[in-house]
């Protein structure tokens, strides 16, 4: 037991120190003025939060001007993005306090997205361009009580923009900049991102649309060898998304929403040490489509919701088949139904409890070279209730308890829960944090039903404790967070192939896997006109989960503010090294490999031209030009330069 909380042990001793060393401050207690929801479904103050919730606002998105959804994400505490400083068209990688893709959900305006073709039923970031997003909220640990199957080490909540408060507003913007490896110098434009929106409210009728497009070229994805050269993979996107809203009494409200979102890109061989992955003869087109409805009444004790949405994801794939000398196609459509109706209701002024029903249906065909899956064959759902109890006393303890029966149509019931205390000093600006919990990854359809597909399969099963502290010093000008963690899984999906017949299958792989660490963040007013933001993240993880999670990764930025109309912000990152694996074309075999550690030093300047109307920005990335690696055998990006604009009407 000691082994297994000693993260957790070593944050509450620090947590004791610096209460006892701080007694006889006169502080008030800690005031956050920010709200989330990722801990609740319902806006909370952040100080009655027992968790700690990373929250991007606009603001924080505006400053982060050119920048994608997985850069973004990626300088945040506990975060690790693979693939965001690689070519567009890369595969990204989401390695969460140890956790991989599939054990990461999704959440877009209260809906769970997911691939339901992919194999580890993830969902694909690159299909979302940040200039549609309103605010991010990233809630780290077990989260299956309240937002079901992939909610194991993180939920990323995303909000997109909905109507303002005008008739008719708008907003464009347009940039552009250079797409350099290290080792490429051109200073001419390769990527390409411009947008615009127009949104307003209209006594009761509020509304909400915007298109986007992004174009990018002049990077392979692979690393071309010393004194070669590979031609570029070019990467597309178009978005076009809208919202509609009724407000048809003083209590209820309809909301429906519609998108699609479309990626084509070029992409190369897997990398396998021939030197031979390089093509231009490959190419992919990922289609996804997404519309819902969300009905919302408000009644006297409380309030009654409904999520709904449908989605479906195409992807296909040309691809170069050196055997045969000819292009193979392939196919993958993916389909889901997501209906998420909950109400809280509030017992009493310091109690509210939040119950409700989860139901999720997905279905999946396939047509590919190697065979076929039909969808009538492919498909299951999902009924989960679940409920919470939020308790917030009067002498500073908040209690946030949860449990939910997930009923599987192909493995039968599972059950998980959470307990998340926490406490505020009433003398000391400090608030204690912790959490016990538990989550799920259900078994994803290709998992279960392809050629490779075991349908005996049980979810994967997670528990994450959880304990840290959070303070705000020198009258609240400095904010600082510290959150120890230990998480274990099993019954994890693994891949076995019978030596004997070479029969290959899905299976639950025996045994427990364990992963432990810290995560720290400090956010410092220094003045009015400078600020400074810090974070530290140590991962610990078994060797069954060591790839490509760093150890240890810092981001420090500092932003000045000289003017009311410029804004300088200069940040630092670094990523230590991390362990990799590729398969050796030449030996036919499996090749584990030590990538190096790396450093990251971008700027960017913004100066507002017309006031609340017309704003330039001028940014540079990795400007000392580091050769690094992200993914053994793949390009990343060196010095880079982008200008752009953002107009408001």
């Amino acid at each position: 037991m000691n082994n297994k909380w000693w993260g957790i042990g070593a944050v509450w001793a620090l947590v004791s120190t610096l209460a006892y060393g701080q007694q006889k401050e006169t502080s008030q207690v800690n005031q956050l003025d920010e709200v989330v929801i990722s801990d609740t479904k319902f806006a909370q103050s952040k100080e009655k939060s027992g968790k700690v919730i990373s929250k991007i606002s606009q603001d924080d998105l505006k400053k982060r001007s050119g920048q994608t959804l997985a850069q973004v994400l990626n300088s945040v505490a506990g975060v690790e993005i693979n693939g965001s400083q690689s070519a567009s068209g890369k595969n990204l990688g989401y390695y969460i306090r140890g956790g991989r893709n599939q054990q990461v959900l999704i959440v877009i305006d209260g809906n769970p997205v997911t691939d339901p073709s992919g194999i580890s039923f993830e969902f694909d970031l690159r299909l979302i361009p940040v200039d549609q997003i309103e605010s991010i909220e990233i809630m780290k640990g077990a989260a299956s009580t309240l937002y079901g199957t992939g909610a194991a080490t993180a939920v990323i909540n995303i909000t997109t923009k909905s109507a303002g408060k005008k008739v008719l507003q708008g907003n464009g913007y347009a940039n552009m900049g250079s797409n350099n490896t290290a080792q490429q110098s051109k200073i001419n434009a390769q990527e390409f991102n411009q947008g615009f929106s127009a949104n307003g409210t209209a006594g009761q009728v509020s509304y909400a649309a915007s298109v986007n497009s992004t174009e990018s070229k002049n990077m392979s994805q692979l690393a071309p060898p010393a004194g070669q050269t590979y031609e570029a993979d070019r990467f597309s996107r178009i978005n076009i998304s809208g919202k509609l809203g009724w407000k048809a009494t003083s209590k209820l409200r309809l909301d429906v929403f519609g998108s699609q979102d479309k990626i084509q890109n070029a992409y190369d061989q897997a990398f396998d040490n021939t030197g031979t992955g390089d093509t231009p003869l490959n190419s992919t087109t990922s289609k996804q489509e997404r519309f819902g409805f969300s009905p919302a009444y408000t009644y006297n004790k409380g309030e009654f919701k409904i999520n709904s949405a449908y989605t479906k994801i195409a992807r296909d794939y040309d691809e170069y088949n050196s055997w045969m000398n000819q292009i193979d196609r392939s196919s993958y459509v993916g389909r889901s139904v997501v209906v998420d109706a909950f109400n809280k209701y509030t017992v009493r002024k310091d109690l509210f409890v939040i119950a409700g029903v989860n139901y999720q249906f997905h279905d999946m065909n396939s047509v590919t070279p190697y065979g076929s899956i039909a969808k009538d064959t492919t498909k299951f759902n999902m009924v989960d209730p679940y409920v919470t109890a939020v308790w917030n006393s009067k002498f500073g303890l908040n209690l946030n308890v949860g449990a939910r029966m997930n009923h599987h149509s192909a493995y039968g019931n599972h059950f998980v829960y959470n307990v998340n205390p926490s406490y505020i000093f009433k003398n000391l600006p400090v608030k204690l944090i912790s959490s016990v919990s538990t989550a799920y990854v259900t078994p994803s359809l290709y998992q279960l039903y392809s050629q490779y597909g075991n349908r005996t399969l049980l979810p994967e099963s997670n528990f994450t404790g959880e304990l840290g502290f959070e303070t705000q010093l020198l009258q609240k000008k400095l904010v600082f967070t510290a959150v120890g963690f230990y998480r274990e899984q099993t019954d994890s999906f693994g891949f076995y192939t019978n030596p004997s017949t070479f029969q290959s299958n899905y299976i639950n792989i025996d045994g427990m896997n364990k992963a432990k660490g810290v995560e720290t963040s400090l956010d410092y007013k220094v003045t009015q006109a400078v600020r400074l933001t810090a974070n530290y993240t140590f991962t610990q993880v078994d060797e069954a989960l060591n790839r490509l999670i760093p150890k240890h990764k810092a981001n420090v930025g500092l932003e000045v503010i000289p003017s009311s109309r410029w804004f300088v912000n200069v940040n630092y990152q670094y990523t230590d090294g991390r362990r990799d694996l590729f398969f050796d074309g030449n030996t036919f075999a499996t090749v584990p490999v030590q990538l190096g550690s790396y450093s990251l030093l971008n700027g960017l300047v913004k100066y507002e031209l017309l006031k609340n109307q017309l704003t330039l920005f001028a940014s540079a990335t990795n400007i000392l030009n580091e050769e690094f690696t992200e993914n053994v055998g793949y390009s990343t990006r060196g010095r880079n330069f982008r200008i752009g604009l953002n107009l408001s009407l």
